[in-house]
């Protein structure tokens, strides 16, 4: 007995597709590990934030397989950068 898996989601709408756009490109972002854990951080914020990163402590850089790793464990930290 197999279990029925569902294929490919559905394509958005092409208004919400458009809108997601244009969202995507007003945001910034940094991904890397926190210096006091082995936690991925993801910093997302709009552009006009950016000045605010800056002041947060600094990611260290992480490697595809550690950001994988991190996914699979839970281990990813989002912080909204107002």
């Amino acid at each position: 007995m197999s279990a029925d898996l569902p294929g490919p989601p559905a394509p958005a709408p092409p208004e919400l597709a458009r809108a997601l756009e244009a969202l995507g490109g007003q945001l910034v972002w940094r991904i890397g590990k926190d210096e006091t854990s082995d936690d991925v951080v993801v910093r997302l914020g709009f552009a006009s934030a950016t000045p605010r990163f800056a002041h947060l402590p600094r990611l260290r850089s992480a490697a595809d397989a550690e950001l994988q790793t991190a996914l699979a464990e839970n281990r990813v930290v989002i912080e909204w950068v107002e």
